[in-house]
């Protein structure tokens, strides 16, 4: 390609109006910024700007021809719908350049509040397939920033089979999670990695150990912050950037003061004009190079860029790191129960229970004790093996000797391979006729919608956090939605008190407090054994189990299993009610679900008691303590 000033965009934060200006003086072609509500940065009440401050802002911008993009980048509450609609009116009056987004309620909104602003997709939406990049370009988004795993080769890929502008974090502090997956601040502080205001859990000092023998990593390890990723940094394969057909190089940093905005973007401003100017002379300017690197926060990293990061990209020692915003601390087991007033009605016909299984025998004893649905297929931990066509065959066939339906999971993630066999998968499942699928990412979804004629479901990972995302979701032949894992009880309530389409409640079982695309063990000790499960040790003492699955990810789980057992008769309203069994033995999720079955049945009949001798017997047996996690807080915020 013929390069031009503008065939690139150079993307600077902006935290207040002194770091808006220090960005556009040194060279931004565009900046971000947001509000005081509504996006990733709330920490500091003294950043970020008022509405009157947007108003100037834009106008500023506009003057010296800098475009400005407003973020509306965190989940959004029922209660935050109203305030939502006004503030999405207030731009249409000041016309920013674009809106970022993550919650599917801002798109809906924007459509029928009839606002004409361009639409980008966050990263925290975790856009990561053509598929899920032509869903969103039919609803009006021109720009999708993209997952922080993708490399510049995918990112090619991408962009010619789409068309779509690309952003990428060129440079600044990067999460180990994947975008939109993490909710450990969420469910342990009620302090939303996903609604602005992460505490960082992934800076904690950890041990890790072999749980299966007992034994603890060696003292010759590389240190305890197993999870603290280095700064992304891109600034000497600029030349590999730029040609990806990235459009958008975005800097990291809303928090940072203006002095650091001015240097870092002046930095890659005058590489950037450099290498358009003169390609094939380009080299990078090693005294540029030298002041960036000694004015660095942490150590660099190119991450995902190039491929799969080594332990070179683990900030092991944690010696550079700048801050550390949270300690571990216990989570909340059921002893820390908050009160609970006017719980919904105790009858109102039968309840549905859905049960997770990782195998045969699970789900067998699932359906022997109750379930209405069980869900197989999808990620499978190590070291069972994944589900085949022939396992999903005869999970069909005995289910319906039950009477009970067999809904077929999809990975959370799906990149560019496991695309092409999402293809050929959902033509097997036309053929086989489950009674339903449950997908992972918005990609998956839009392949089943055009692949099938099966009724659809969104799992957990789609962050549902108010009814307007869910309404969203219905006009892909979504038939059920589950419910976010970071909303708390009154938020949660809210939800199905509305008219919302049909949701989904995980109630009981072990759940992941993040997903992350590296091998963490072999990471610190240069290898792992497929068939040991390993757990991170926090501060506390407590475990957190890492279970690999088929395609190389790891998830890391809470330290308790979810039971909101307690709350079932506070729920009224939820469509379905599911119980995570993939990480229990065949006997363990048959006495889970006879013990959930008994109560939802006791619900309808209008004479539920909690059983709690039932319950305590139960956590005995269970392979981890029970929690409440975020049904702790009054509020996720």
């Amino acid at each position: 390609m013929i390069l031009q000033r503008d065939s690139v965009e150079l993307l600077a934060p902006a935290g207040n109006r002194e770091a808006l200006e220090a960005a556009v003086e040194a060279g931004a072609d565009a900046v971000y910024l947001g509000g005081k509500h509504f996006n990733m940065r709330l920490h500091r009440q003294d950043m970020n700007f008022t509405n009157e401050a947007l108003a100037e802002a834009i106008q500023y911008t506009h003057r010296h021809r800098v475009r400005l993009y407003v973020t509306i980048n965190n989940l959004i509450s029922e209660k935050e719908l109203p305030e939502l609609e006004e503030f999405l009116s207030f731009l249409d009056t000041i016309r920013p350049d674009a809106i970022l987004v993550q919650d599917m309620a801002v798109i809906e909104l924007v459509h029928r509040l009839g606002v004409h602003i361009p639409l980008h997709a966050s990263v925290m939406m975790n856009i990561h397939n053509a598929p899920a990049m032509r869903l969103l370009k039919e609803h009006g988004v021109t720009r999708i920033v993209a997952s922080r795993e993708m490399t510049l080769a995918e990112l090619t890929l991408l962009r010619q089979e789409t068309g779509l502008e690309l952003e990428y974090f060129i440079h600044g502090d990067m999460c180990i999670a994947e975008s939109g997956q993490c909710y450990h601040s969420g469910v342990l502080f009620g302090q939303s990695s996903n609604r602005g205001r992460c505490l960082k859990p992934c800076r904690w000092p950890y041990r890790l150990l072999d749980e299966t023998t007992g034994e603890y990593e060696s003292d010759g390890n590389p240190g305890p912050y197993k999870l603290a990723l280095k700064d992304m940094c891109l600034y000497r394969d600029l030349p590999a950037l730029i040609q990806s057909g990235v459009y958008s190089f975005k800097i990291e940093g809303r928090m940072r003061p203006p002095e650091f905005v001015r240097r870092i973007v002046s930095t890659y401003r005058r590489a950037i004009d450099a290498y358009i100017a003169d390609p094939a002379g380009y080299m990078t300017d090693e005294a540029a190079w030298r002041d960036l690197y000694e004015n660095r926060a942490r150590d660099f990293t190119t991450s995902f860029a190039f491929g799969q990061p080594d332990a070179r990209a683990i900030d092991y020692d944690g010696q550079r790191e700048p801050r550390f915003f949270s300690k571990a601390k216990p989570e909340a087991g059921l002893d820390k129960a908050p009160a609970v007033s006017g719980t919904g009605s105790s009858d109102g016909g039968y309840r549905t229970l859905a049960v997770r299984v990782a195998d045969i025998d699970s789900l067998l004893a699932a359906c022997d004790n109750g379930a209405d649905v069980v869900y197989v297929g999808g990620e499978t931990y190590r070291p069972r093996r994944p589900w085949t066509l022939a396992d999903l065959r005869r999970a069909k066939d005995l289910a319906r000797e039950f009477g009970v339906r067999i809904v077929v999971s999809t990975p959370r993630s799906t990149r560019h391979r496991l695309v092409g066999e999402m293809e050929q998968f959902f033509y097997e499942m036309e053929r086989l006729h489950p009674a339903g699928l449950l997908l992972g990412n918005p990609g998956s979804l839009k392949l089943a919608a055009e692949q099938t004629c099966l009724p659809l479901q969104t799992d957990f990972s789609f962050n549902v956090f108010n009814h307007l995302a869910a309404r969203f979701w219905k006009q892909y032949r979504v038939s059920l939605s589950t419910l976010s894992l970071e909303l708390s009880l009154p938020q949660m309530r809210a939800i199905l008190q509305d008219e919302a389409p049909p949701l989904e409640v995980i109630v009981h079982g072990a759940y992941e407090s993040m997903i992350c695309d590296h091998d963490i063990p072999a990471l610190s000790q240069g290898y792992t054994v497929d068939d040991h499960h390993y757990a991170l040790v926090d501060e506390t003492g407590a475990r957190h189990p890492i279970r690999r699955d088929q395609h190389g990810r790891d998830h890391i789980f809470f330290t308790r299993d979810l039971c909101l057992y307690p709350y079932l008769a506070a729920l009224e309203g939820a469509a379905c009610y599911r119980v995570e069994a993939q990480t229990y033995s065949p006997a363990l999720t048959g006495k889970v679900t006879r013990l959930y079955r008994r109560a939802l049945n006791a619900l309808a009949d209008g004479n539920f008691a909690a059983d709690t001798e039932a319950l305590a017997a139960l956590e005995k047996e269970s392979p981890r303590p029970f929690g409440i996690g975020a049904f702790l807080f009054d509020a996720s915020k």
